[in-house]
C-alpha cells in the first residue's frame, strides 16, 4: 500500500515508535497541546488528528481512533503495517461491569472478550483470545503505582453494540470482566498478527447498572491519568 494511505496522510518517518490513540480528535489535540513540546500536526484525514511531538525528550505520538472497531482496526493495522510503529496504547472511556470498580478508576485491559467476527478473517477453527503486551502492561501497572493512581488489571469486553438489546453485561459480570468498551479487541488481534505491542489503558466514565455516569465534557476534559500513564510508558 503506497504512502500516504487512504485514511493516514502523514509522510514515513512521520510518527513516532509508540503512538497514544483516544476515539476523540478533541481528545487527542488537548494531549498533544497539554503534555507534548514541539507538536506537529501529521495526519487530520476525517477529522481523525494525529500529532508527534516529544514527552520528557522522548519522541511520541498521538492520534484519534474514532469510535468501535472497525475504525480502529483501520487506523491501526496502517499505522503496524505501513508507518513502522511498534507500540499503540488506547486511552479511552469505559463502563464498569464489575462493581467494586470507582467512576475515575483506570482499567488495563489484560485481555479483551468480544462480540465481534474481526477474528475470522484469520481463519481459525476456535476462538481467538487477543490479549495486551506484557511488556506495556508491566510498565504501566508500575507506573500507574509510582504515581499513586489506582489501576486494575484484568479482562475488558469490546463491544460492536452500544445499545446492545441481548444485554450480556449481568452474563459477563460473573465471568469477573471489568468494563465494556468498543475498541481493544481490535486493536489486539492486530497487534498480534502484525508482531507489534499495545495496551488498551480506560477510565472508568459510567455504570451501566446504576445509571452513574460522567458528561461528555468532563469525559473530554478530566480524564488525564490515563494520558499521563500512558505517556510515561511510550
Amino acid at each position: 500500500m503506497p504512502i500516504p494511505t487512504p485514511h493516514i496522510n502523514a509522510k514515513l518517518g512521520d510518527f513516532a515508535d509508540t503512538v497514544l490513540m483516544p476515539g476523540d480528535p478533541r481528545r487527542s489535540k488537548l494531549l498533544a497541546d497539554t503534555y507534548l513540546t514541539d507538536a506537529v500536526l501529521v495526519n487530520d484525514v476525517r477529522g481523525a488528528q494525529g500529532y508527534t511531538g516529544f514527552y520528557k525528550g522522548k519522541r511520541v505520538s498521538v492520534m484519534a481512533s474514532g469510535m468501535g472497531m472497525p475504525s480502529i482496526g483501520i487506523y491501526s493495522y496502517e499505522l503496524y503495517n505501513f508507518y513502522g510503529v511498534q507500540n499503540i496504547i488506547r486511552i479511552g472511556s469505559a463502563g464498569m461491569i464489575r462493581q467494586d470498580l470507582r467512576i475515575r478508576d483506570l482499567v488495563f485491559g489484560m485481555s479483551a472478550y468480544t462480540n465481534s467476527n474481526f477474528g475470522l478473517q484469520y481463519e481459525f477453527e476456535g476462538n481467538v483470545a487477543p490479549s495486551c503486551s506484557w511488556d506495556l502492561l508491566k510498565k504501566g501497572m508500575e507506573v500507574a503505582e509510582r504515581m499513586k493512581i489506582r489501576a486494575i488489571p484484568g479482562a475488558l469486553y469490546s463491544s460492536d453494540i452500544f445499545y446492545d438489546e441481548s444485554r450480556p453485561l449481568g452474563k459477563l459480570q460473573k465471568l469477573g470482566v471489568l468494563a465494556v468498551e468498543m475498541e481493544a479487541a481490535a486493536l489486539y488481534m492486530n497487534a498480534a498478527r502484525a508482531g507489534k505491542n499495545a495496551l488498551c489503558i480506560c477510565t472508568i466514565s459510567d455504570n451501566p447498572f446504576t445509571g452513574e455516569e460522567t458528561t461528555a465534557e468532563e469525559r473530554q476534559q478530566s480524564f488525564t491519568q490515563m494520558m499521563e500513564v500512558a505517556l510515561e510508558i511510550a
